[in-house]
């Protein structure tokens, strides 16, 4: 008899370019498991609370969500867990039986390649470039686990900025800064720089930097969200300048793996999910 499998998903506008389906079907099919993952694009707001209503009836077993979605999923689940409820945004969601509870597991998966320079952030000013569910997930990151001194959040709409904040909670007692994209010059003095936006991605038709490359400085760590290209221009630059460099395959790797612990209660197998991803990179 054939036994059915269990399909999982990426959730996103013009995702192709992904290699979240490369990291979960290889973690499947080293596990043994009957699961396959895949991309839904879905080319409006308006049309993913249909989606959603679409993968309960199917019994789609999760999601992950990205780009613009994070925040536009939130309504149309039945639960949130306290990281997800706590910046209103998720990237990851579980079907159980039907209920569909969502998560974030951008927060520490944001975090972990970070850990190792906890000393060095602590006190420090750490910078970040965006204001969607990524930048919150980095905002909530840096103000419970590292404790720097001041978060600087460069924006190109600050009173939109202002508003997602407080709508997610965040007070005058949180150590954020939110300041227009036309005036970086603070960056220097910052330990960490973070490419929270779209900016770089492959494909992507905008500016490749979110900042004059001038700023960047070899006692700086920057981390730049986009993974695809490996090596994005972002970083190209930071390397240029002598600086430390965290690329956004980290951050993928990291949420997947809670993710995928999330959907199958299984850890995921990353040493092989790493190799395989770095051979796709790298042809």
């Amino acid at each position: 008899m054939m036994k059915s499998t269990k399909i999982y998903a990426l959730l996103g506008r013009a995702v192709d370019y992904s290699y979240s389906p490369m990291i979960h079907n290889a973690a499947f099919l080293e596990l043994g498991l009957h699961c396959h993952y895949t991309l839904f694009n879905i080319p409006d707001h308006e049309l993913v609370g249909d989606a959603l209503r679409g993968a309960r009836a199917l019994g789609i077993g999760g999601f992950s969500v990205t780009i613009p979605y994070k925040k536009t999923v939130v309504p149309f689940l039945d639960e949130l867990s306290d990281e997800a409820a706590s910046i209103q945004a998720v990237n990851t969601i579980v079907n159980d039986n039907g209920r569909l509870i969502g998560y974030n597991t951008d927060i520490g998966g944001f975090a972990a390649p970070l850990l190792p320079y906890g000393e060095r952030i602590t006190g420090q000013s750490v910078a970040l470039f965006g204001a969607g569910g990524a930048a919150l997930a980095a905002i909530k990151a840096f103000s419970t686990l590292f404790s720097p001194k001041e978060i600087l959040l460069f924006v190109r709409n600050t009173d939109k900025a202002h508003a997602l904040l407080e709508e997610c909670g965040y007070d005058n007692s949180d150590p954020l800064t939110i300041l227009p994209q036309q005036h970086p010059e603070k960056i220097r003095d910052c330990c960490v720089i973070v490419n929270a936006t779209p900016l770089g991605t492959r494909g992507d038709n905008g500016s490749p930097l979110p900042l004059d490359q001038g700023l960047l400085n070899p006692g700086q760590i920057v981390y730049d969200m986009v993974y695809n290209p490996l090596d994005t221009p972002l970083l190209q630059a930071a390397q240029l300048a002598g600086a430390t460099t965290i690329s956004g395959i980290e951050m993928l790797i990291g949420q997947a793996e809670r993710a995928f612990t999330l959907w199958t209660g299984m850890p995921m197998p990353v040493s092989a999910v790493r190799e395989r991803l770095l051979q796709e990179i790298q042809q």
